[in-house]
């Protein structure tokens, strides 16, 4: 039926001429409306709605450029091919800076038309037909991964399901989007097993570990370090690696990006995971080492990040490398900081290391816990991760990564852990002196829901220090967060689908590590 068609609206002086064009696109199910100048077509676009625009870029009267301008002031979204003869690089420069969307140089065939107007018109249909059978396919085979999945696979599965859904929401296909998060609920129940199962050989160092948060800097820094480079090593706090999936294409004028990966420690929280960082050492081993320090911190969890400039110069001492005339560690906690530090770039050249740490997305995550309207703004993953990606875009961050790239330094950038998106809820048992968290806990005689969460009764074993008989941890599996038997509802609706850390998932314990090398 001709309503069924899709409608083309075709401007050409010499429109009777393409008639055989015109029967061509009619065959295929379009309906094409033939006009000879752009005064005709602009008159009709005010009439009635078009799928496409075919335009002609040399007409007498109004030329196609012309034309254009009024096209897309009466219809800003309406999708437009230039078709002309000129092939000057100027104007089709000039073109597409006034939102053309394809540009065909004469003489066109009628097959050429038809897959320029399927390509516009058709591409997101084709290309969710074609990735729900595809990623049919990678299904069955990351199922087959991780019957026998080693670290690295886990890595290669979890980098993948990131790739699906950041794809899926650029598709709009929100059947293969459950289809996917199903997957991943799934996979995230496999590698708690896996994480449960190896963890205390991979603090024990075996062989087949991977590389933790003690490795980031031994691993990814000092060689560069040792070679004489000037190194920028910085650490968002909080960056999951579907964040910095979007994040790195932005990136990607500046830099030679490489991208590898470390996995967080346990409880995946700043506390823990980024003072292991920094130091090169298990929470244990920091509190033997510096025990004043963390002593003085047992009052408020936080208070020990205050240390991170002597834990890193310690590590690198204790390495063998020589920092003159020494390090630099900066830590932004607001927008006057970082902007501070993106004029100061070109005056921090003398320093052979420059520490820098981003707090903002983990005051993100917090706020967002706590916030009904950002709850709003990013009720999902898709959503939070677009708020990152705007984040990005505009931030400090941003501009002094554009100002390194203007200098030799390397870049090592990484975070200390990821985050959840809480969805169930789990009664916990402690004291008053039990630490408040919700993904992660600490005190004296601890208990939990056994197919929730972790109890970690040797805190020893996990690389954790122990203040004493029946000092445990409970760390949660999947997405659960821990909430208190008493006023269970009150705080089961509160947490309910906000963003946590500290627990064990692929979205807390796989991390980038980006390694930028200037262009």
């Amino acid at each position: 039926m001709e309503d069924d068609k899709r409608k083309i609206l075709w401007a050409d002086d010499e429109i009777d001429l393409l008639r055989a064009h015109r029967r061509f696109l009619d065959d295929r199910g379009y309906a094409v409306t033939p006009v000879s100048n752009g005064k005709d077509a602009i008159a009709l676009i005010a009439q009635a709605p078009f799928d496409i625009v075919l335009l002609d870029e040399m007409m007498p009267g109004l030329d196609g450029l012309s034309t254009l301008e009024q096209i897309k002031r009466a219809d800003p979204n309406v999708p437009v091919i230039m078709i002309t003869k000129n092939e000057e690089e100027h104007l089709m420069d000039e073109a597409i800076g006034r939102r053309i969307d394809d540009y065909l140089t004469k003489p066109v065939n009628p097959s050429q038309i038809f897959m320029a107007c399927k390509q516009l018109l058709d591409a997101r249909h084709i290309r969710q037909s074609q990735a729900g059978q595809h990623y049919v396919s990678r299904a069955g085979q990351i199922r087959a991964q991780i019957a026998g999945a080693t670290w690295e696979t886990w890595v290669d599965v979890h980098r993948q399901l990131c790739e699906w859904d950041i794809e899926v929401v650029r598709l709009g296909d929100a059947g293969l989007g459950q289809m996917i998060g199903d997957q991943r609920r799934e996979c995230n129940r496999e590698f708690g097993r896996f994480v449960e199962q190896h963890y205390t050989r991979w603090i024990a160092d075996e062989d087949d570990s991977p590389p933790l948060s003690v490795d980031v800097v031994p691993e990814f820094v000092v060689p560069y370090l040792e070679q004489g480079r000037q190194v920028f090593f910085i650490v968002v706090d909080c960056l999951r690696l579907d964040h910095w999936m979007v994040m790195e294409p932005q990136l990607a004028e500046y830099f030679n990006i490489k991208r590898s990966y470390h996995y967080s420690i346990l409880p995946t929280a700043t506390p823990f995971a980024r003072n292991a960082i920094f130091s090169g050492l298990f929470p244990k081993e920091i509190a033997d080492k510096y025990r004043t320090m963390w002593s003085e911190a047992q009052d408020n969890e936080y208070s020990l990040n205050r240390h991170e400039h002597q834990f890193i110069d310690d590590l690198v001492r204790d390495m063998g490398v020589a920092l003159k005339p020494g390090s630099h560690y900066v830590k932004v906690l607001d927008t006057g900081e970082a902007r501070k530090l993106t004029r100061r770039v070109p005056a921090l050249g003398k320093w052979p290391l420059v520490s820098v740490v981003y707090n903002f997305l983990d005051m993100l995550v917090h706020s967002q816990a706590q916030s009904d309207l950002l709850k709003e703004m990013a009720p999902n993953e898709a959503a939070f991760r677009a708020l990152v990606q705007t984040w990005f875009g505009n931030a400090s961050l941003f501009e002094t990564l554009k100002g390194i790239a203007r200098t030799d330094a390397v870049v090592v950038l990484t975070t200390d852990h990821g985050s959840m998106r809480g969805t169930r809820a789990s009664v916990v048992y402690g004291d008053r002196s039990t630490s408040p968290s919700l993904r992660y806990k600490y005190g004296q005689n601890l208990r939990c829901e056994e197919k929730d969460a972790l109890l970690i009764a040797d805190p020893e074993a996990y690389g954790l220090p122990s203040t004493g008989l029946g000092h445990s941890f409970v760390v949660a599996r999947e997405d659960f967060y821990f909430v208190y038997p008493t006023q269970f509802n009150k705080y089961q609706r509160r947490y309910k689908g906000s963003f946590q850390h500290g627990g064990i998932s692929l979205e807390e314990m796989i991390l980038p590590v980006a390694i930028m090398e200037p262009k």
